[in-house]
């Protein structure tokens, strides 16, 4: 019996829908999930995990905090990159603050408002700076740990004398970083005012800070992902003296200890040299418990 001529297309369509379905929808899967299973896949497929004593401490992918239950970091270890998206895989993502972030944005409720990617180095570099008990000033940061940013505001708009000066990023009551600028007197910012929208031209002020920042760039910066599970030897250098002190051990070991956890670029060439924070500090309990 001959088909109708209509019905052939669709039947065609049928198969190829189930071929397709058997091969990529069930085939393919089960395919790679063999190919995880292959030894020495299997421990990257499951997620690179870390175990110690039959414990899940990490995985060797994704980075992590050493802080106490209140959220400040313990002392005794090495302190990650900060992360974004607070060390959750499924809450990365990519920010949109560049370096043109310099304004906050304040609220009469402090909860409400959002801070800048100038402030938000600043203040992490100052609390690093105080954890680590080294100078922790950057160009354009106040010491209070804002962004040292003014909106001037002048007569005729660009040009003329400066007739109004705010220090956009330091809410009322607070003592602007600045006293004058030109001979006009600084006030702090108003809670709810866009002091730039207003008219006022923004203007960084550098201050005093050294040229070189005593707390490297990915102290104070998160990754693209937020998920960096590594440091740089800068910043690894930086908490030798605090963990040494923390762990009563000649500063000298725990430099030896950073070294052996420092991975240099990839192929020699790719990338940068980076040390992995996770490793390194399960090898100071094993190596120096704390006392």
């Amino acid at each position: 019996m001959r088909l109708p001529r209509w019905l052939a297309p669709h039947l065609a369509a049928l198969r190829a829908l189930l071929v397709l379905t058997v091969l990529l929808g069930l085939a393919y899967p089960l395919a790679l999930v063999a190919v995880g299973r292959i030894p020495g896949l299997a421990g990257r497929a499951d997620g690179s995990l870390v175990d110690v004593d039959g414990r899940t401490v990490g995985s060797a992918l994704i980075g992590q905090s050493f802080t106490d239950a209140d959220g400040d970091p313990v002392p005794r270890y090495f302190q990650s990159r900060p992360s974004a998206a607070g060390y959750d895989p499924t809450a990365t993502t990519a920010g949109n603050l560049g370096p043109e972030s310099v304004v906050d944005v304040l609220a009469t409720d402090p909860a409400a408002s959002t801070p800048s990617l100038l402030s938000q180095v600043c203040a992490r570099s100052r609390a690093v700076g105080e954890f680590n008990g080294v100078d922790g000033r950057r160009p354009y940061c106040t010491d209070d740990g804002v962004g040292a940013v003014l909106a001037v505001f002048r007569r005729d708009g660009l040009t003329g004398p400066v007739t109004r000066v705010v220090s956009v990023n330091q809410a009322a009551p607070a003592i602007p970083f600045l006293a004058s600028y030109q001979g006009v007197p600084v006030e702090p910012a108003h809670p709810g005012e866009d002091h730039v929208a207003a008219g006022g031209l923004v203007t960084p002020i550098r201050g005093d800070a050294p040229e070189r920042p005593a707390v490297p760039a990915d102290a104070v910066t998160a990754s693209g992902s937020g998920l960096d599970p590594h440091i740089s030897p800068a910043y690894a250098a930086l908490q030798v003296s605090r963990v040494a002190r923390e762990r009563g051990v000649d500063p000298a070991r725990i430099r030896d200890l950073v070294t052996a956890h420092t991975a240099g670029r990839g192929l020699g060439f790719l990338g940068a040299p980076r040390v992995d924070v996770l490793a390194l500090n399960l090898a100071l309990d094993e190596r120096f418990p704390a006392r």
